[in-house]
């Protein structure tokens, strides 16, 4: 996900993206982070799951619509009328590098939760001084208002605003919600497991994104829909 670089102990570690796509993320969020975050606590977070869930699996009917040969996944084609639909404009190059960021289990098809993850990273990467000004970047108000949620959540627990949250803000973050309790750490601890996927010790909003679907039980729906066909 990145490279640290440093020239000494006393050297402040600095993260180095890997992509130009993690960049751009990076550069996304720094720029949001400027703005600072509404969030209060790690529980002003969680007390939102419910609209961040309904709001997300509300996104499900985006998701058939382009879905055109119905085989649950969206594939690079159907990405890029996707795209054209919601008159988003990437090059090629931008295209395959989010397909390809969001298709984590590299079967060359995006399933709901990874598209939800590629809708949000398109809505962090189209915030530029064109769009500001703009009910909405992508014609989709309600799921962006949601978006925005999930990029004020992310600010709030990169407390040093470098685009990226460690073990240590997670930590901070959910300190301050629960206060002088023991298990504050190893609640931390898990949901910063939870996050990092690659084990590298930073999070990014890739990675913060996917294990959001997670925790909120979009990761669910597929599960419930292949009960259904069973029964």
């Amino acid at each position: 996900m990145g490279n640290i670089v440093g020239k000494g102990e006393s050297t402040k570690k600095v993260w180095i993206p890997e992509t130009k796509l993690e960049a751009k993320m990076v550069e996304g969020m720094q720029r949001r982070a400027a703005a600072g975050s509404a969030m209060k606590s790690f529980n002003s977070i969680i007390l939102k799951f419910p609209k961040i869930d309904e709001s997300l699996r509300n996104c499900k009917s985006i998701f058939e619509q382009f879905d055109e040969d119905s085989n649950g996944a969206i594939d690079h084609e159907e990405l890029k009328k996707c795209f054209l639909k919601l008159e988003i404009s990437f090059t090629e190059e931008e295209i395959k590098d989010l397909f390809e960021a969001c298709d984590i289990n590299e079967d060359k098809g995006m399933e709901f939760n990874e598209f939800i993850v590629l809708l949000c990273l398109v809505y962090l990467l189209k915030d530029d001084a064109a769009a500001v000004h703009a009910k909405s970047r992508m014609g989709m108000p309600d799921l962006e208002a949601t978006f925005e949620t999930l990029v004020d959540a992310f600010v709030f627990l990169d407390k040093n605003k470098d685009g990226y949250v460690s073990k240590s803000e997670m930590v901070q973050a959910i300190n301050e919600t629960t206060s002088g309790e023991r298990s504050s750490g190893q609640i931390a601890m898990k949901r910063f497991e939870e996050m990092d996927w690659d084990k590298n010790g930073m999070v990014n909003f890739k990675e913060f994104l996917f294990a959001f679907t997670g925790w909120v039980g979009i990761d669910d729906i597929e599960d419930e829909e292949e009960g259904e066909e069973k029964v």
